[in-house]
């Protein structure tokens, strides 16, 4: 691994999953919880909030989507919103939430991974399906599917264009499959992350 490379995963490597404190497996919780995460930054406000807000929403015990569909209220999610700071969009997310949740027990059972298989773990079929979720646009598509490469391997390499223009700016290449090969396949995706905390600055 180039010595550039290896200070820049020490110094920015963390994905946004970790910092929201999900851990993210190939299993419905985690992957619900990545979407809820993806949901909240697809409105305009800062990536601290986001993440600080997704904590609150699994703080309190929302980690799935039936429970969080089941045991909170508008209200309640307004409320824990509110603590991780996601003021101003607080009242129409906690809606999208609900129909997140909705959505995703409907069609998915639950399981992000079903969606994952009906698109054929094509990524730009996964994007397309995860646009059909009320906010969720191309930006939050990236956002998913870029976290989303750790644990599904057929998105890899995922880099948006965030991303890229993170490489830019630190000097690497600016080609998806040039940059992968530059870390552990397992590693992609916080590259990526990196990268994006670059470009964010």
């Amino acid at each position: 691994m180039p010595t550039e490379v290896d200070e820049l995963l020490r110094e920015r490597g963390r994905t946004y999953a970790e910092e929201a404190g999900i851990t993210l497996r190939d299993k419905p919780a985690p992957l619900f919880q990545l979407l809820v995460l993806t949901l909240l930054f697809s409105a305009p406000i800062s990536a601290g909030v986001a993440t600080a807000s997704a904590r609150e929403l699994f703080a309190a015990g929302w980690r799935t989507p039936r429970r969080m569909r089941e045991e909170s209220t508008w209200q309640q999610r307004v409320d824990a919103l509110g603590r991780g700071g996601y003021r101003r969009y607080d009242e129409s997310t906690a809606r999208y939430l609900e129909q997140l949740c909705d959505r995703l027990l409907e069609e998915y059972g639950g399981d992000l991974r079903r969606l994952r298989d009906d698109a054929d773990g094509d990524p730009a079929r996964v994007r397309r399906a995860l646009q059909r979720f009320d906010r969720i646009g191309p930006t939050g598509a990236d956002i998913f599917c870029r976290e989303a490469q750790r644990v599904w391997p057929s998105l890899r390499p995922y880099f948006d264009k965030r991303a890229l223009d993170g490489a830019k700016a630190a000097h690497l290449p600016k080609d998806s499959r040039t940059l992968a090969a530059l870390v552990a396949p397992e590693d992609v995706a916080v590259l990526a992350a990196a990268l994006v905390r670059v470009d964010l600055g």
